[in-house]
């Protein structure tokens, strides 16, 4: 599979971003769709996760309340509604799919990647 993460942008703190992630292919369904992003100097890091249905999501901590993960499986799309956006927020975004059913936290567990997106939150 194939991704192509965009939505990305230059944003004031207590602002909105919405990410989208499309994938190609026909069995989009079937994969596990993760966020994750890395800060300059900073190893990338976990952000939200969805199953393949869309009934089960899972948060970091730090985004828990303020990001929301959907998935629209008839468009091939995951998106990551972002809300009250924090300076330290600002990162590349990165989206990911893997077809296993563990929790999916860690990077190495997913095997196909987007290009990633820059997201800036001005203070």
């Amino acid at each position: 599979v194939q991704l192509q993460a965009s939505g990305g942008g230059l944003v004031q703190a207590g602002g909105s971003l919405r990410l989208s992630c499309a994938a190609s292919g026909r069995t989009f369904s079937r994969y596990t769709m993760g966020w994750f992003r890395q800060a300059p100097g900073k190893e990338r890091e976990f952000v939200a996760r969805i199953s393949r249905s869309g009934s089960s999501t899972y948060y970091a901590d730090s985004v828990k309340g303020r990001f929301t993960i959907s998935r629209d499986n008839a468009k091939n799309t995951v998106y990551l509604q972002m809300n009250s956006l924090k300076p330290e927020d600002t990162a590349v975004y990165y989206c990911a799919a893997d077809q296993g059913l563990a929790t999916m936290t860690l990077a190495k567990e997913y095997d196909y990647w987007g290009q990633g997106t820059q997201v800036t939150v001005s203070s």
